[in-house]
């Protein structure tokens, strides 16, 4: 138990935090410059209701190894913290949520202030500490972060935010891997940003998450609260606030101490005690008595997170707040979005002791000496081992991956033989690489994987069906030095995941190489996650497998037409749609590089490339079986492979045409070339391993090229130089034509007709394009272009 003097300096950094981010807030929308007059924001009401749980956590309860994933809208009191701390600056306070300033939202990229987990997109963050704290067992389990004692995993969590499904998606999976070292705190402060929340959702919280395994705390009643209820008639108090419906709730507490008289009188008045008990407080102290709930009182919260500590169960915190608490606008229904007037401001600084010109004085305000105060802060458990940012040597990667040579398969098959392969050998890449999939572990391929490297739990389970001597393909044991993560069906759980062990590396310190894979129509059923793993930087393959038309070519609900989109349009996501397998072990080789880079590099084209500081990638593979070419894979082929496409034929001087094809329809773009070269000289066939890094090379070169760098060129520029000026393309595609269709531009400016096929669909590309609302004046068909006056006899559907 703190002791009086702890409490008292906890009690001033609780005002002093709260009074930070709300002039925090205040100054970003009317005190500071606006050229645009749009609307700045700020939640200080949201901020405000976790003003004392984050006071308690950070100046306290928390350790350096404790991670914590912060309430979006309580954004503004986590730079306050940090600020008194010496980790974020007066300039990016007064420049919230503005360009580089202190962001609306905790962000690990963003942010100077030591963030564990982006929060934003509501739900997202509570599930990352699950799945943190199942990475943590994963490092723990494989004898690795020896020195680096267990953290908790914590997230504070808006009772609105639970309506996500995503949380509760991850608490079954949660339970699935006996989570530990978890802590859920619910602000539950019963308003939403629209309303206030439904009577009686406490007992569903309290009944959900002791049905999965959680402790459940319930800290609704502060210590004022419950001295008063050892009074005379405290139980007649307690009985009425226990019952007392939400919505009054937080009306009295906007009116304050003469309208909680005037309720509790008309409601208890008469009966004796009762009626002494609310008459020998004035209405300020009958105010700070009916306002002092659980989730703002500090020994209630350092008592409970203290016994917290003395296990690894993982605990649910429910705790009552007062959305606004503090504040003016303490308990009104529109405070989500509302802010303090300038005189409402005004006033409640006075009340605060802040002086003018002084608002963001660390110590301005403060009833403890400004020496004391920084002894204490210097102190804290918390920043005793300054930057939590973890760092870890890269694990080196072979010369090249190695796979057996069939004459046909598919990419698919390809990338199970070399994962196999690689599990065979006694590489040190092997032993970082840990796979997960959503319940389609043998359906893409890892089967193979997963035989030699097992699947992992922390405690061991035999396989039932190899114990009974049962022929089966797979002999899959779980044990704690397994390398699989085998997960529900649910997509957002294996993104989630992927964002977390792709962290391992700055949570832990220790290199975690993820791959995931799952069908690539699904990528859509999880995108939200998806980003917000790439928002964190998080480092991972992921294997879309099977995709495109091959998927299902009987009908659309297993197509992928449109995920090649994704590829080209996520951010610090590099995506590859490989024909052949060797294409496919250059990349992946590639891959396992990229996942691990760090550096910041130059303003050229590589910078936009992200070459230097490395990200993610997405293969997007098939299951259609081809024939594979007999062909040395060089250094030059391979590095262009990795910038995008190569020539798989040359064009001539005389040139007409090129095809230039992508993924699993490769035969088809082989054969267009065959047919045309009967009456056409000349023609070139260009494979695209990469319509994003040719995207992206490509208006790297174009900025280059804005800055003055006049010579600078793309791969893609740099494949199409010596194409001849009249001649036309031709692409072949297995998704969503304007996938290609920017090629067009890179060529359009010496071509005089232009041609896009999409493979598997009928009528002209004009019709296309119509369909999907791409603008196609001046367009002509591949018909057009190659034979005018023809039907297009060039290229076949399947």
């Amino acid at each position: 138990m703190a002791d009086a003097r702890h409490l008292s300096i906890l009690k001033e950094l609780e005002r002093k935090v709260l009074w930070l981010s709300t002039w925090t807030i205040h100054n970003a929308n009317h005190l500071r410059a606006s050229e645009d007059g749009l609307k700045i924001g700020g939640h200080q009401a949201s901020s405000a209701s976790l003003s004392t749980i984050l006071t308690a956590l950070y100046f306290s309860v928390l350790r350096p190894e404790d991670r914590v994933a912060v309430k979006p809208h309580a954004s503004p009191i986590y730079h306050a913290i940090q600020y008194l701390f010496g980790r974020q600056t007066r300039e990016k306070l007064e420049n919230f949520r503005g360009y580089k300033g202190a962001q609306s939202y905790p962000s690990r990229t963003k942010d100077i202030d030591d963030v564990d987990f982006s929060t934003g997109s509501v739900g997202l963050g509570v599930a990352q500490t699950l799945f943190a704290s199942l990475v943590q067992d994963y490092v723990k389990a494989h004898g690795w972060a020896k020195d680096l004692p267990e953290g908790r995993m914590i997230s504070l969590v808006g009772d609105a935010e639970m309506d996500e499904g995503n949380i509760f998606e991850a608490l079954l999976e949660g339970w699935k891997h006996g989570i530990r070292n978890t802590w859920w705190i619910i602000d539950y402060n019963r308003q939403s940003l629209d309303a206030v929340i439904r009577e009686g959702l406490w007992e569903r919280f309290e009944a959900l998450f002791r049905n999965f395994g959680w402790d459940v705390v319930i800290l609704k009643h502060g210590s004022l609260m419950q001295e008063a209820f050892r009074e005379p008639g405290g139980e007649r108090l307690r009985d009425w606030i226990d019952s007392c419906p939400n919505q009054l709730y937080s009306a009295l507490t906007f009116q304050g101490g003469a309208a909680w008289r005037r309720r509790l009188l008309d409601d208890l008045g008469d009966q004796g005690p009762v009626t002494r008990l609310i008459e020998k407080r004035s209405d300020e102290e009958l105010a700070r008595l009916m306002s002092n709930l659980g989730g703002h009182d500090l020994p209630s919260l350092l008592d409970a997170f203290e016994k917290a500590r003395q296990h690894d169960r993982p605990v649910c915190f429910l705790a009552y707040t007062i959305k606004g608490f503090g504040l003016p606008l303490a308990g009104h229904k529109d405070n989500h979005s509302g802010m303090l007037t300038p005189t409402q401001m005004e006033a409640w600084k006075a009340t605060q002791g802040v002086r003018a010109g002084h608002e963001w004085d660390k110590f301005e305000g403060l009833g403890i000496s400004q020496g004391e105060i920084e002894r204490f802060l210097s102190e804290v458990p918390f920043i005793q081992k300054g930057t939590r940012r973890y760092s870890a040597p890269q694990v080196p990667v072979p010369d090249r991956l190695v796979f057996p040579a069939n004459p046909a398969m598919s990419t698919q098959q390809g990338f199970g033989l070399i994962l196999n392969e690689l599990a065979r050998s006694d590489h040190a890449l092997a032993s970082r690489v840990v796979t997960t999939a959503p319940d389609v572990t043998v359906s893409t391929n890892l089967g193979a994987w997963v035989n030699r490297r097992g699947l992992f739990a922390r405690e061991s389970l035999v396989d039932t069906f190899k114990k009974e001597r049962i022929p089966s393909t797979y002999n899959w044991e779980f044990s704690p030095k397994g390398q699989h993560i085998e997960l529900g069906i649910a997509e957002m759980n294996l993104f989630i995941v992927l964002s977390a062990l792709g962290l391992s590396h700055s949570l832990f310190g220790e290199r975690i190489l993820p791959i995931g894979t799952l069908y690539d129509p699904f990528i859509y059923r999880g995108a939200d996650a998806l980003n917000y793993a790439c928002y964190q930087d998080a480092r991972f393959l992921l294997v879309a497998t099977p995709s495109g038309v091959t998927l299902a070519p009987e009908g659309g609900a297993h197509q992928s037409i449109g995920t090649p989109l994704v590829g080209l349009a996520q951010d610090g996501l590099a995506s590859f749609e490989p024909a052949f397998v060797d294409e496919l072990a250059v990349i992946m080789r590639w891959a396992f590089d990229y996942m691990q880079r760090d550096g910041e590099g130059e303003a050229d084209e590589k910078t936009w490339l992200r070459d230097e500081t490395g990200g993610s990638v997405y293969l997007r593979l098939s299951t259609r079986s081809l024939e594979q070419p007999q062909r040395e894979m060089t250094p030059q082929l391979a590095d262009d492979v990795m910038a995008g496409a190569y020539w798989l034929r040359k064009p001539g001087p005389n040139a007409q045409v090129i095809v230039a094809y992508t993924g699993a329809v490769a035969p088809e773009a082989i054969e267009a070339v065959g047919l045309m070269a009967e009456d056409r000289r000349d023609i070139g066939l260009l494979a695209i391993t990469s319509a994003d890094r040719l995207n992206a090379g490509w208006t790297a070169a174009q900025r280059a090229r804005e800055r003055g760098l006049v010579h600078a060129r793309s791969h893609v520029e740099r494949l199409l130089a010596d194409v001849p000026a009249h001649c036309g393309l031709v692409t072949v595609i297995d998704g969503h034509p304007a996938t290609l269709a920017w090629m067009g531009s890179v060529m359009g400016h010496r071509t005089r007709s232009l041609g896009v096929e999409h493979f598997g669909q009928t009528g002209t590309i004009k019709d296309l394009y119509r369909h999907f609302g791409i603008d196609a004046q001046g367009i002509i068909s591949a018909a057009e272009m190659i034979a005018p006056g023809r039907p297009m006899r060039y290229l076949k559907a399947v």
